[in-house]
C-alpha cells in the first residue's frame, strides 16, 4: 500500500521541478466544486462527470432559495460549515490548477463516481478537508476508501485539536442532518 503522505517531499521536488508528480491518463480538469465532498469533471471525450468523494461526508449547502433564506438554527448551522467546506474545496482546486488525480473506486446509483481525490502535487483533498475539521469520515463507506488510515488519523488530529466543527457544541453531522431533514 502507498502512504502518500511520505510522499510529499517526493511531491515538492517534482513541483519545483516544474513537473507534476501525478501527471497521465488520470488527472482531469475540474468544471465545477458543487459542495464539499462533490465536484464535476471533464473527461477526456469531452463528457462531464459527477465524482462523489470517497471516505469522507461533509456538511450540507444549502440547494434552493427556500434554503438559503431559512432561518432555522439548524439549516444555518449546518449551511454555514457546508459553505466552509465548499469553498475550502474551491481553494485546493485552484492551488492545483484547476485539475485534480482521481483514483475512482466505484459509482454510487447516482451514478456518481466515488473517488480518492489528489491535486497533481499529491495534496490528498479529503485529508485536508478531514484534518481542518471541515468533514467527517463516513465509516459506512470506508471499504471504498484504499487511504482509510490517513482519513481517520486525520478526524482523530482535528477531534483533539478541536478543529473545524469540533469547536461547534451545535454542529450536526451531515447524515443526521439529512435524516432529521426528511
Amino acid at each position: 500500500m502507498i502512504h502518500f503522505h511520505k510522499l510529499i517531499p517526493i511531491a515538492l521536488v517534482a513541483s519545483l521541478a516544474g513537473c507534476n508528480l501525478f501527471s497521465g491518463q488520470n488527472t482531469y480538469p475540474v468544471r465545477r466544486v458543487s459542495d464539499g465532498d462533490t465536484i464535476a469533471v471533464t473527461q477526456g471525450d469531452k463528457t462531464n462527470v459527477t465524482v462523489r468523494f470517497a471516505c469522507i461526508d461533509a456538511p450540507e449547502v444549502p440547494h434552493s432559495k427556500k434554503e438559503k433564506n431559512s432561518q432555522k438554527l439548524l439549516d444555518k448551522n449546518q449551511f454555514n460549515w457546508g459553505i466552509k467546506a465548499q469553498s475550502r474545496v474551491q481553494q485546493l482546486i485552484n492551488q492545483g490548477g484547476d485539475r485534480v488525480v482521481l483514483n475512482i473506486t466505484d459509482t454510487d446509483r447516482y451514478g456518481r463516481q466515488i473517488a480518492e481525490v489528489r491535486l497533481p502535487n499529491g495534496t490528498f483533498v479529503q485529508e485536508n478537508l478531514v484534518r481542518e475539521g471541515l468533514a467527517l469520515v463516513n465509516r459506512p463507506y470506508l471499504r471504498y476508501c484504499p487511504s482509510k488510515e490517513i482519513i481517520e488519523q486525520a478526524e482523530s488530529d482535528a477531534k483533539k485539536n478541536s478543529r473545524g466543527v469540533w469547536i461547534d457544541p451545535q454542529f450536526v453531522p451531515p447524515w443526521d442532518y439529512r435524516r432529521i431533514k426528511k
